[in-house]
């Protein structure tokens, strides 16, 4: 992660060269596994980091705290997605309240980091895998949680996922974005000063109504809910649920 954020809205972005999920992935993927992969890791340890990584990483401390507050507390039984595992961090807590867990990063070196850091004890109950968090083929699952790996979509994408996810999971879908908020539009300005090289690729801001719609024109039966905000300095995202039963 970069000290500097990167975002646009829709608008901003031509219709017809608005990016598409694949095209979008594979740009996180080149992010995450080739640019910043050292950079995550020591955000998501106890290493010193510079006061804005620090504030980065207490929001997100209190985001996966958050997220985690919509699952049972005991998830003895119960098959999780972890959607965009990153170091691993959400996945040891889901493994310690009993979930049998499978998660996922576009990045291989993340998940690496997030397999040789989950305690043994845990070992047993968790799958480790590098691909796409939306794949049919990763099965069906209790809950999925999706902390900042939806972010970098527009609404139409955001929603298709929602749509595939749904119909392969039986209780909850718990997932960020990316708020459209003054902060976060005025942080996207002051984006446009550093180079496009070093900037992370474009956070997409919404609004929680233009994400509701697009998921009803998806088909989504379910509804799209706001959770909480957790503003910390840079570090600021929108949780959003989405109950399937």
């Amino acid at each position: 992660m970069r000290d500097d954020v990167s975002f646009a809205t829709l608008s901003d972005i031509p219709e017809p060269a608005r990016p598409r999920y694949d095209a979008t992935r594979d740009r996180v993927e080149t992010y995450f596994d080739k640019t910043a992969t050292r950079t995550w890791e020591r955000l998501t340890s106890d290493a010193p980091v510079s006061k804005i990584r620090e504030t980065v990483r207490r929001g997100r401390d209190e985001m996966r705290a958050l997220m985690l507050s919509r699952l049972p507390a005991d998830l003895s039984g119960q098959r999780v997605l972890d959607a965009g595992c990153g170091a691993g961090q959400m996945t040891a807590e889901l493994a310690a309240r009993g979930a049998e867990v499978l998660a996922i990063d576009i990045s291989p070196s993340l998940v690496e980091i997030a397999e040789r850091r989950l305690p043994d004890e845990r070992r047993a109950q968790v799958t480790f895998t590098s691909g796409d968090m939306l794949s049919p083929e990763l099965g069906h699952f209790d809950h999925v949680i999706a902390m900042d790996s939806l972010i970098y979509y527009d609404a139409a994408d955001i929603a298709n996922a929602l749509f595939g996810l749904e119909k392969r999971t039986s209780s909850t879908i718990v997932f960020t974005v990316a708020p459209r908020t003054r902060m976060l539009m005025a942080m996207w300005y002051a984006g446009k000063l550093f180079p496009r090289s070093d900037r992370s690729p474009v956070m997409i801001p919404h609004a929680h109504a233009p994400l509701t719609r697009a998921a009803e024109a998806q088909g989504l039966r379910g509804q799209v809910q706001p959770v909480d905000r957790v503003s910390s300095g840079f570090y600021i995202s929108q949780a959003m649920e989405v109950r399937t039963q």
